[in-house]
């Protein structure tokens, strides 16, 4: 009988003609050892150390390795422990193992490198990015058409923008919970399914009232958007890691560029029940792929359920072409609390939960409050003023859809501005930066009244706010242990909320009636927040993912 050896290293010594081989059912099998074969202790064939380690040598006669450290190799007939007899041995055949013969789920990913796998993956969680950026997106034109539809008041159409952002804001941490006990893929599986319905259900809304209680379900739901962004990171090999996340955010553009044409073709001609309910088609094309995503392996190693995280990585190997690593998984440093708000709060991470907590709601905070402002600018000067008895209905343009459009294009000069910065200054000093600059595009908007450079600083705040979005998204999971990652980001996300929700009451309430103080706030928060980039505690350029 062979022994059964797993993927331990075993050095296996000489007395019979006959060695283990795998057989075609996994188990070791015997065969003769290979003629002129030297006695002593040989280390099995195929193993992946380079050169056989420090003091091995290479037997180029025969393809045989002995250890130097044991002396020279014996012959056949040589006696072993000083009698002249041999005692039975075997040697086996074909296994191929690390050095230390395990690895952590990072060497693995990192290992198996950027593939198909990767690029499928990237398609999904990007199919999801855009479905959130289409149900933001038509936020902006949901308001208009049902001023005039129902005659809605200015206060109740900032309404339906507020309760979506309250249901993300009180789902974030919900979410972050479920992903963090039960898995990535069965908290996106749901909120999909959630998107959809409730989705739908807003296109046929009988009232104000459910339209209200709709949107803001809608807005429970999307607030599980972020843990695609922890799977997906999570997949990522560490050289590749900050460019993939930030390109995510190409999608957000796509996705927000697709609504803004899809209501320029249906709005005018079908209105916005038709609008809300095409919309939902990215969701349901998310809803349906979301059976096929893989689950976090970091998250069944951290779990307990290292077979699982096996056979995904064995998946990713056969994706990508690349041989699968043999050894014993094991997880990379202990797993602490698993989705626990309490333990972002420890001693450890006190400091860095607050801290962010503060840069995503200031982040939230400027990026819709810019979008906001840039509505405020452009608005009424390419709309005709209808008399009051209409109840001052102001149909969007085909110039309005235009601004949008051209508004959201301006995100990918910033995107790609991010993918280049963040991996030379770092992921703190490129936030920091960014923030900086945001102060100063704003401020800038009070010296100026000519359209033309209006509109340069605003598309240029708009692409560094949209980057530095990204660049927070980058830094959050790569500075959270797996056991905390879906958490830790979904708590951010609740924050982020808050600042959306807070935003309109400056961008259109305090900038009407004092321009300069709506853009000093936003500058101050800007600074701060900058402040606060510098004051993490962590740097994780170039680092691996946490377990």
């Amino acid at each position: 009988m062979c022994p059964d050896i797993g993927t331990v290293r075993i050095l296996i010594h000489h007395g019979t003609r006959r060695k283990c081989e795998s057989g075609s059912n996994g188990r070791q099998m015997m065969k003769p050892r290979r003629a002129g074969a030297s006695r002593g202790y040989e280390e099995m064939d195929g193993s992946n150390v380079p050169g056989y380690g420090t003091g091995v040598t290479r037997n180029g006669a025969t393809g045989a390795s002995s250890i130097g450290s044991t002396g020279s190799s014996t012959d056949a007939t040589s006696p072993i422990n000083g009698n002249g007899g041999a005692p039975p041995e075997f040697e086996l055949a074909s296994v191929s193992v690390v050095p230390d013969d395990t690895f952590t789920v990072t060497q693995a990913v990192n290992a198996l490198g950027f593939g198909w796998f990767q690029v499928k993956l990237s398609l999904c969680v990007g199919l999801c990015w855009m479905a959130d950026s289409m149900e933001m997106t038509i936020l902006s034109v949901l308001g208009p058409a049902l001023h005039c539809d129902w005659g809605i008041t200015r206060y109740q159409q900032a309404l339906v923008t507020t309760v979506v952002f309250l249901g993300m804001m009180l789902s974030s941490t919900f979410w972050g919970h479920l992903s963090d006990r039960y898995g990535r893929k069965p908290a996106l599986t749901l909120c999909g399914v959630l998107l959809i319905l409730y989705g739908l259900l807003s296109s046929v809304a009988p009232s104000f009232g459910w339209l209200l209680l709709l949107r803001g379900l809608v807005g429970f739901a999307i607030g599980c958007v972020p843990q695609s962004v922890t799977l997906y990171a999570e997949f990522l090999p560490t050289k590749q890691r900050a460019k993939c996340v930030v390109l995510l955010d190409c999608f957000w553009a796509l996705g927000a560029c697709f609504e803004v044409a899809l209501a320029l073709a249906v709005g005018p001609n079908l209105g916005w029940r038709w609008l809300l309910g095409l919309s939902a088609a990215p969701l349901f094309a998310f809803a349906v792929i979301t059976p096929w995503l893989p689950e976090s392996a970091r998250y069944h190693v951290a779990s307990g359920q290292s077979d699982k995280a096996l056979t995904t990585l064995e998946q990713i190997a056969k994706d990508n072409k690349r041989p699968m690593l043999l050894g014993r998984l094991v997880v990379e440093g202990p797993s602490g609390s698993r989705g626990s708000v309490k333990a972002l709060l420890g001693s450890s991470l006190r400091r860095t939960t607050l801290l962010l907590w503060f840069i995503w709601m200031s982040c939230a905070f400027c990026y819709y409050g810019l979008v906001l402002m840039s509505t405020e600018l452009f608005g009424g000067k390419n709309k005709t003023v209808l008399p009051e008895t209409e109840n001052d209905c102001h149909p969007l343009a085909t110039t309005d859809y235009m601004d949008l459009l051209w508004t959201t294009l301006a995100e990918f000069p910033g995107i790609f501005a991010t993918i280049y910065v963040i991996e030379r200054f770092g992921r703190k000093k490129t936030m920091a930066l960014q923030f900086l600059f945001y102060a100063g595009c704003v401020l800038m908007i009070t010296v100026t009244d000519v359209r033309v450079f209006l509109t340069i600083i605003l598309f240029m705040a708009r692409g560094v706010i949209a980057g530095l979005f990204q660049a927070a998204y980058v830094y959050t999971p790569e500075v959270y242990p797996t056991a905390l990652r879906s958490v830790g980001v979904g708590g951010c996300s609740a924050l982020a909320r808050l600042g959306a929700m807070a935003t309109p009451y400056v961008a259109q309430v305090l900038f009407q009636s004092s321009i300069w103080s709506a853009v000093s706030v936003y500058g101050f928060f800007a600074v701060c927040a900058s402040v606060a980039c510098m004051l993490l505690p962590y740097e994780t350029r170039g680092t691996d993912m946490g377990q």
